[in-house]
C-alpha cells in the first residue's frame, strides 16, 4: 500500500494537535513549524478534517483548531479517510468485478492485495490518537539496538573479543 503525504501529514498534524492542545486551540502555524509541514498544505488538510468532523476551528485572537472528539474516539483510519486517502493495496477496484488488466480481468494477486488493504484498514481502525500520543503502538517498529549490542546479543562469546572454538 502506498500512503501519500496527504494521509501521513494529516495523521502527524492530528497527533501534534492532540499532544499540544490541552483544551486550548492550537494555531496551524505552530503545528507547521513543529512538524515541518507547509502551512498552506496544512490549511487544505484541516479544511478536510473539519468537514469530516474531526476538528473544530476557533476564530479570533488565540484561535486555532481543537479536536472535535476525544483522543480515544478518534481513529487513525478516520483521519486518513477524511483527507480522501483510500486505504487499498491493489490497483483493481475492490468493489467492482472489473479488474486492472486491459481485458478487464483481475490480476492474479488481486485477492492477496485486497486482503492486505483490509488488514491495514482494520489495524488503523484499531489505533486511536491516544494510542499514538501515549506510544502504545510500538510493535516491531521499535528502535533497533546499536550494532555492537546486536552483535553481542547474537554472538555472546565474541562480544568481549573471545572467539568461540568451532
Amino acid at each position: 500500500m502506498k500512503l501519500s503525504t496527504k494521509g501521513r501529514y494529516a495523521v502527524m498534524a492530528m497527533v501534534d494537535l492532540a499532544r499540544h492542545s490541552g483544551g486550548k486551540p492550537v494555531a496551524l502555524g505552530e503545528i507547521a513549524a513543529r512538524q515541518e509541514i507547509s502551512l498552506s498544505y496544512l490549511e487544505q488538510l484541516f479544511g478536510r478534517l473539519r468537514r469530516g468532523g474531526l476538528v473544530k476551528s476557533v476564530r479570533g485572537p488565540g484561535g486555532g483548531y481543537l479536536l472535535a472528539r476525544g483522543m480515544t474516539e478518534t481513529r487513525i483510519s478516520d483521519i486518513i479517510l477524511a483527507v480522501d486517502e483510500p486505504i487499498k493495496a491493489t490497483r483493481c477496484k475492490t468493489e467492482s468485478s472489473i479488474g486492472c488488466h486491459s481485458n478487464r480481468s483481475r490480476c492474479l494477486t488481486h485477492d492477496l492485495w485486497a486482503e492486505l488493504g483490509n488488514q491495514i484498514h482494520l489495524f488503523l481502525s484499531a489505533v486511536s490518537l491516544a494510542d499514538v500520543c501515549e506510544k502504545r503502538v510500538l510493535g516491531s517498529a521499535r528502535l533497533l539496538p546499536s550494532a555492537e549490542a546486536a552483535k553481542a546479543a547474537a554472538c555472546p562469546d565474541q562480544a568481549d573479543g573471545m572467539v568461540a572454538a568451532e
